[in-house]
């Protein structure tokens, strides 16, 4: 799949091939705008230096079934760690925000991305926007984006003994 190019002639030669590699593009463009907008949703809301986090977990662990997994992780993870987790997710959407519009290091980014939708289920915020969210993290796992438009294909050609641009 890193064969790939923007040229006239792979288009013609392989018409399909491309017009799927732009529609993936499209979701991981689309996929990097909602975490940039959570990071500034939560920068302007000032999260990062308030309780807020704090706030918003405990009145999620008030809606959920007591003893519940959901509710066990808020109350003796996220509720007692919220000024961290905040820094951690804010910060974490800015990084996959950008990788993601760079093409940087785009496989790393796509699996830290798993991880914070994944922890957004277990505190309880699942909603259906998230499976698609968690399949479009391991697509981007599984396929070269980050060659097909973005710095990987040349940090790769530079150093391809590196994990970070596969």
């Amino acid at each position: 799949m890193t064969d790939f190019e923007w040229s006239s002639g792979y288009l013609k030669k392989h018409p399909l091939k491309t017009i799927g590699i732009f529609l993936f593009l499209v979701g991981r463009y689309l996929f990097a705008a909602f975490f940039l907008y959570g990071f500034w949703h939560k920068l302007v809301k000032g999260w990062l230096w308030t309780d807020l986090m704090r706030d918003y977990f405990t009145q999620r662990l008030g809606e959920l079934v007591p003893g519940s997994f959901q509710a066990l992780y808020l109350e003796h993870f996220a509720i007692p760690l919220a000024l961290p987790i905040a820094w951690i997710v804010t910060v974490g959407e800015l990084i996959i925000g950008i990788s993601l519009v760079l093409g940087l290091v785009v496989r790393l980014n796509a699996a830290f991305a798993l991880f914070l939708v994944l922890n957004f289920a277990a505190g309880g915020y699942y909603n259906l926007t998230l499976p698609p969210f968690m399949v479009y993290s391991v697509l981007m796992m599984i396929f070269p984006s980050g060659h097909w438009l973005g710095m990987d294909r040349k940090l790769h050609e530079k150093y391809p003994d590196s994990l970070w641009f596969r």
